[in-house]
């Protein structure tokens, strides 16, 4: 059980509370207007924002005494966070291990990966050759690799759909829909799409 326990997090101009509890398995969207505080709670689930007040647990521990690279989640960005420097294989590599020192298996998994988005053969490529959608697949197939490799059984997507077209959309969507299935993720989608929520299966919580 993922619980945010009476979470606010305060700016100068408003305050963002939030108070919800999700089954591990289970799906959360989030959806509301921009600015209301979507982008806000997945900060601070991922421990980049410390809220002013409430707790977050998963299980019985609470996250707030883990660092975020310590929290059990992968966070697909709505920027992709892709460093321009290094290949696509590369990025995938540097969230299961920052020296990108992997396995036989770990290298087999991120292969995997860039094949389930539709990327295989992409690995050489820089993200600078890449589509404004390829590089959201780039994302998405790291935190999908450091999900099932590290175990991280929390997904934070960040409107991970938005430079998608709707065949891409609703093939990701389908992928999302069996590898929760398969490995039991517990998923929290930001979106303003109520047909995201619905095609994940996905509870909805308004702002």
């Amino acid at each position: 059980m993922l619980k945010l326990d009476h979470v606010a997090y305060d700016y100068p101009e408003v305050s963002i509370s939030v108070d919800f509890e999700l089954a591990a398995g289970g799906a959360l969207a989030l959806m509301g207007p921009s600015g209301c505080g979507k982008t806000t709670t997945l900060d601070l689930i991922a421990g980049f924002l410390s809220p002013h007040r409430g707790d977050i647990r998963f299980g019985s521990q609470s996250l707030l005494t883990l660092r975020p690279d310590a929290r059990p989640l992968s966070y697909l960005f709505q920027q992709h966070n892709l460093f321009p420097h290094l290949s696509v294989w590369q990025n995938i590599a540097l969230g299961i291990h920052p020296g990108l020192k992997l396995s036989s298996d770990e290298k087999k998994q991120i292969d995997h990966s860039l094949e389930t988005v539709g990327l295989s053969g992409f690995g050489d490529r820089r993200p600078d050759q890449l589509s404004g959608g390829q590089q959201q697949r780039v994302g998405l197939a790291r935190g999908l690799a450091r999900s099932l490799l590290c175990d991280k059984s929390i997904l934070l997507l960040d409107e991970p759909f938005s430079a998608l077209d709707q065949a891409r959309r609703s093939q990701i969507i389908e992928l999302i829909n069996q590898l929760r299935a398969k490995h039991q993720l517990t998923l929290i989608i930001s979106t303003h799409q109520m047909g995201d929520a619905q095609a994940l299966n996905a509870e909805v919580y308004l702002f």
